[in-house]
């Protein structure tokens, strides 16, 4: 690591922009896994819970989030999952082993429940589809029972069930990390590729206007990585909007500096997918732009050796609901989360949908007890302070940083940053993480043509003990607060960014 660190610099003019942002890069994800479902969104006899059974308290926690859109119902899951199962009658549908988390289904919650929760949050369905165990017939059978207004069996079905309008999903995705090998139904490519196709020939068949997601590689290290989404889109280019990225970051044992610098993995996997797709465009000879849906993303301690909310269930008992993956979130792992943001905001010309993984109890941002309380991860400020303040266009912001070496990236750049500009007000908001674990990094930032006469906010998060969490018992344990010092003089902004710190700085 370097020595106290020098000013890091960058210039911000509305003449240069990466795009605006899709407001479904600030999306989230439902699975049937663990408790995020039930006792999670769900649980009838919570004493918050409403008609339909969704907590109220989860609810508002998620409308404060600012979630746009929510992928249901996998992920894994899906691979094995029969949507007919949750619906009708809830004393009628059936319990189904989960062979993906190794878990019973009791279907209590299905595709109405889902639709009413998204509705209720102010948000958009992304509907998978199951294409491991399944295929076309299945996937338009879906297709016309949630979308079709009426007068075919399947519509009419939705409609005596209760919900006579149809739901109107837009966005699909063609099965769930299909490269997999643990993956029921895993595919090869060339497999994979083909049923894509097909199954999206067939959907545009009902409706030419669906929003399609091919399933693209499970991470950047996978074998099979670029000439999987070479071979998948050979078949399905012209057939598919967006193709799926998924990566997940954790703190390896001794090795934080490498940890922090996790979003330059994030660029790198994103900056490769863009190439591959446009150089199967160009052998193609089409005019037409594949978009990326980077539909998983998140800091997950895969090898479990994260904190958990609450105790830890095995999964291998084909339990209902057991705690799978509740991670409970450091300070540390707030500033990366923050860093993975402004990855994917750096990059809006191509990401125009993205999920965070997942919505609560795992890997999640909201935690929750069975017939308790609900409250905050760490994570939740950051993605809350994006969704609120990065909705307009990216400026390119291009920084003169101190650097200094990490194991697994080599040399980085201590600041990590980005900018939005609402264009209705002039505002901006810069995004900013400083890496360095001990030092604070001055910040100047020459703001040209912009019209910014103050400094509306700075609020970190950052605190003297990096492993800080919050917890049922202490909730509010970490949450942003002022930064000191902060200024506008002219056109420069000054700033100090302490260490180990996720940072918004808001000027109008």
């Amino acid at each position: 690591m370097s020595d106290t660190p020098h000013t890091a610099r960058f210039t911000l003019d509305p003449d240069f922009t990466v795009s605006a942002v899709d407001p479904r890069l600030f999306g989230s994800f439902v699975e049937h896994l663990g408790r995020c479902v039930y006792t999670g969104i769900y649980e009838p006899g919570h004493p918050t819970a409403d008609e339909a059974g969704l907590r109220e308290d989860v609810l508002e926690l998620i409308r404060e989030l600012g979630v746009s859109v929510v992928r249901y119902p996998g992920g894994n899951f899906v691979s094995g999952y029969k949507w007919e199962d949750g619906v009708g009658p809830k004393e009628q549908r059936p319990r189904r082993l989960d062979l993906a988390w190794r878990s019973t289904e009791s279907n209590q919650f299905g595709l109405g429940e889902f639709v009413d929760f998204v509705r209720k949050i102010q948000g958009e369905p992304m509907m998978a589809i199951n294409l491991g165990t399944r295929g076309v017939a299945e996937a338009i059978e879906l297709q016309e029972y949630a979308n079709h207004p009426g007068g075919t069996e399947l519509s009419d079905r939705r409609a005596a069930n209760g919900d006579k309008d149809p739901y109107d999903i837009r966005l699909w995705c063609l099965g769930n990390e299909m490269d997999g090998p643990w993956q029921t139904g895993h595919k090869t490519a060339e497999e994979y590729g083909r049923i894509a196709a097909e199954t999206a020939r067939a959907m545009r068949q009902i409706d030419p206007d669906v929003e399609l997601v091919a399933c693209g590689s499970s991470s950047q290290s996978m074998e099979t990585f670029a000439a999987w989404e070479s071979t998948v889109l050979q078949h399905s280019y012209e057939l598919v909007d967006h193709i799926s990225l998924h990566a997940y970051y954790y703190e390896r044992e001794g090795d934080r500096d490498s940890f922090l610098a996790s979003a330059v993995d994030t660029e790198s996997f994103i900056e490769n997918v863009v190439a591959t797709c446009d150089h199967v465009g160009a052998r193609l000879k089409s005019a037409k732009t594949i978009n990326l849906s980077f539909d998983e993303w998140n800091v997950w301690y895969q090898d479990g050796s994260a904190p958990t909310l609450s105790g830890e269930g095995r999964g291998d008992d084909w339990d209902e609901a057991p705690r799978l993956l509740e991670d409970n979130y450091s300070v540390t792992d707030a500033v990366v989360f923050g860093s993975l943001l402004i990855a994917l905001l750096r990059h809006a010309d191509r990401v125009k949908v993205a999920c965070l993984a997942q919505l609560v109890n795992v890997i999640a941002p909201i935690a929750t007890e069975p017939g308790g309380a609900a409250w905050r991860q760490t994570t939740f400020h950051p993605f809350a302070q994006a969704s609120a303040h990065g909705r307009g266009t990216v400026l390119d912001v291009r920084p003169e940083s101190p650097r200094h070496t990490t194991t697994k990236y080599g040399e980085v750049d201590l600041l990590h940053a980005t900018a939005v500009r609402d264009e209705a007000t002039g505002a901006v908001t810069v995004f900013a993480v400083n890496r360095h674990q001990t030092e604070p990094l001055p910040l100047e930032i020459t703001l040209r043509g912009l019209g910014l006469g103050r400094v509306v906010e700075h609020s970190v998060l950052a605190d003297a003990d990096p492993d800080a969490r919050n917890t049922a018992a202490e909730p509010d344990r970490v949450a942003p607060h002022p930064a000191t010092g902060t200024g506008l003089e002219g056109e420069v902004l000054s700033a100090t960014l302490e260490p180990l710190s996720w940072n918004v700085i808001r000027l109008a």
